[in-house]
């Protein structure tokens, strides 16, 4: 029987990569970071190109429209400019180290100097407004850029994980979040973050179809907001 990796990022597609930016979304407040790096991936035409194996991660699958598909993917842009992670299901803290290693080690191997982590901190409502968290130098940019700087906060689970690695190694560590509806997918808390990496990226990413998609994009993440809600002790959170 061959064992699964603790942790391995395993390419589908061979892909020439140019130093890119990563772009990630996990499971959290609001289903932020997925329903934000979903909608990229599909405005910029990204390709699938590796997905994550690991003996830690939950034995599921995720349909989506009667098509199955790996539950935590890596895409690019034509470009190889510009990837997106995508993780979408809950997990565990066991193993998370593993898996923060894996992906870091890949954005090494493949030039990568920056990681962006969109996410979500529970709230009654969305204000409108993105907040940052970066080095020192970053955050002052972000504020140019009426990205608001959080004051303090604690940062859990992988996306915790992520950006305190970050710290150790070549490549900055960054996260953009948003107010988020903590019982329902919040689509236009993912657009706000999503217009915000357009002023500091100079990117030109439509959100409308976030805005006027409630309903459907509530249908389509709704399954994945129960389960979320339903561990949210276990898995990511953004306290602030």
């Amino acid at each position: 029987m061959v064992e699964f990796p603790d942790a391995e990022v395993f390419e589908i597609k061979k892909t020439k990569l140019n130093s890119p930016v990563i772009l990630a979304g996990f499971v959290g407040a609001g289903l932020v970071g997925p329903v934000a790096i979903n909608h990229i991936i599909s405005k910029l035409e990204m390709e699938e190109i590796a997905v994550m194996r690991s003996k830690y991660l939950p034995p599921s699958t995720v349909f989506m429209r009667g098509r199955l598909r790996h539950p935590f993917r890596f895409y690019a842009n034509s470009e190889g400019t510009i990837c997106a992670i995508i993780c979408e299901i809950t997990l565990k803290m066991e193993g998370l180290y593993y898996l923060v290693s894996s992906i870091l080690d890949w954005a090494a191997q493949n030039g990568s100097k920056e990681i962006v982590i969109l996410d979500g901190v529970a709230s009654s409502s969305h204000d409108g407004k993105a907040y940052c968290a970066a080095e020192e130098d970053l955050v002052r940019t972000m504020q140019d850029r009426d990205i608001s700087m959080i004051p303090q906060g604690f940062i859990t689970g992988i996306p915790g994980g992520i950006l305190n690695e970050c710290l150790t190694r070549e490549i900055r560590g960054l996260t953009l979040l948003a107010h988020a509806n903590k019982e329902a997918p919040d689509s236009a808390a993912a657009a706000t973050l999503i217009e915000a990496l357009n002023r500091f990226y100079e990117m030109d990413i439509d959100t409308a179809g976030l805005r006027e998609n409630e309903k459907r994009i509530h249908e389509e993440f709704g399954e994945l907001s129960q389960r979320y809600a339903e561990h949210r002790e276990e898995t990511s959170g953004m306290y602030m």
